[in-house]
């Protein structure tokens, strides 16, 4: 078995195959993150980035991940089957009405990102752009990592024969992994979880109800039903 033969069987199975990379100047920290730019607080540093994948049938879909680097909370993933600068604009708005505009947006310098249309609105709502160098990935880091978890935890692991299908699976994959799925980075926990909100009365769903008093447990007689034998 030669070299040949092994990268071939390692293609087939879809493994990943190590490639030597030059040595570089550190640019980050343990975690990833970059050094010139680290999130403080929430809301400080969004960063987004694009995934592509395919349906069944081999059409190609993309998604624009757009994350919290402090939080690690997914904002929103926008699936389409071509993404331009005004779905990344569009994208930020809606979040932006939610959760206000952050302080620094990150992103690499893809055609999308750098068009003069986003960089003016973007610096109209207050924010600021955090372009990483180019051919450095790692500056993204955290986006890059976000991106790994959703392609070996859904997409490697799903067969999309719609893009509606498409739609439902991520978001529900989005929900699950801000409220529900552990990081290990977060102490073990979620970085949006959910909560439940009680009715109005202040009654508990899973609660005991509470034990009724024997006068209560016995059955009132009906006086009305009764008859008088003189």
């Amino acid at each position: 078995m030669n070299a040949k033969r092994v990268q071939r069987i390692w293609r087939r199975e879809g493994l990943k195959v190590p490639q030597k990379q030059p040595k570089r100047g550190r640019l980050w920290l343990n975690d990833g993150s970059c050094v010139r730019l680290r999130a403080e607080r929430p809301n400080h540093v969004w960063s987004y980035d694009f995934v592509e994948d395919r349906t069944h049938d081999g059409r190609k879909f993309r998604m624009l991940c757009l994350i919290d680097e402090f939080t690690h909370e997914a904002l929103a993933i926008r699936v389409k089957c071509k993404l331009n600068s005004t779905d990344v604009l569009e994208t930020l708005a809606d979040v932006m009405i939610l959760r206000g505009p952050p302080a620094y947006v990150r992103s690499d310098n893809g055609p999308e990102f750098i068009a003069i249309a986003l960089r003016e609105w973007i610096a109209a709502v207050g924010s600021q752009t955090a372009d990483i160098a180019p051919g450095s990935p790692w500056e993204n880091g955290y986006c890059e990592s976000f991106n790994s978890k959703l392609r070996d935890e859904l997409l490697d692991g799903e067969i999309f024969f719609s893009l509606a299908e498409a739609l439902v699976l991520i978001e529900a994959w989005r929900r699950h992994y801000n409220g529900v799925r552990p990081h290990s980075s977060l102490n073990y926990r979620p970085p949006a979880p959910e909560s439940f909100v009680p009715h109005s009365g202040g009654v508990v769903p899973w609660a005991p109800a509470p034990a009724r008093s024997e006068s209560a447990r016995s059955p009132t007689p009906n006086v009305a039903s009764e008859t008088v034998v003189h």
